[in-house]
């Protein structure tokens, strides 16, 4: 505003002046409007860094999450490992029950059997027996007296009433 003041009081010498001056008001509007533009780009600037930083944070807190998820999912693994090995040593001792069961029901099988001929060969020879005393008749109310000794081995046995 001064340079065009002394340039209009120079008169003709100062037309040269003037347009310098007319430049540097030009140039002066041009800075300003760019120094507003700049303003605004900084402007802008720092709120996209800011709304970045925020988002940083926010991934930065997800990131914890997500590691602290992972522990807890890494610590269900472990205890489901830990349950899985439980059970498989339960199914051995099952299994090893369950052929101890096996073993004794065949050797319980096995022993019926022999206590199962025993009796057919008992109830033979009670038959036998049965057979080889009703060949002997005795009276009724009479008692046979004898030493032991005589009726040991060899021994015939005496008829009564014969």
């Amino acid at each position: 505003l001064n340079a065009a003041v002394e340039a209009a009081r120079a008169g003709e010498q100062g037309k040269g002046f003037a347009v310098v001056a007319s430049e540097v008001r030009a140039l002066a509007q041009r800075s300003g409007q760019a120094a507003k533009e700049i303003k605004g780009l900084i402007d802008d600037s720092v709120q996209k860094v800011s709304i970045g930083s925020d988002q940083v944070e926010a991934a930065g807190a997800t990131m914890q999450e997500i590691v602290a998820s992972v522990r807890r999912v890494t610590s269900i693994i472990n205890e489901i490992s830990s349950a899985s090995e439980e059970q498989s040593r339960g199914i051995q001792q099952v299994n090893q029950a369950v052929s101890q069961m096996d073993s004794v029901t065949q050797q319980n099988a096995a022993l019926v059997e022999q206590a199962a001929a025993s009796a057919a060969s008992l109830e033979t020879q009670s038959q036998r027996l049965r057979e080889a005393v009703a060949v002997f008749k005795l009276q009724t109310g009479r008692v046979i007296e004898a030493d032991s000794p005589a009726l040991g081995r060899g021994a015939e046995p005496a008829l009564l009433g014969a």
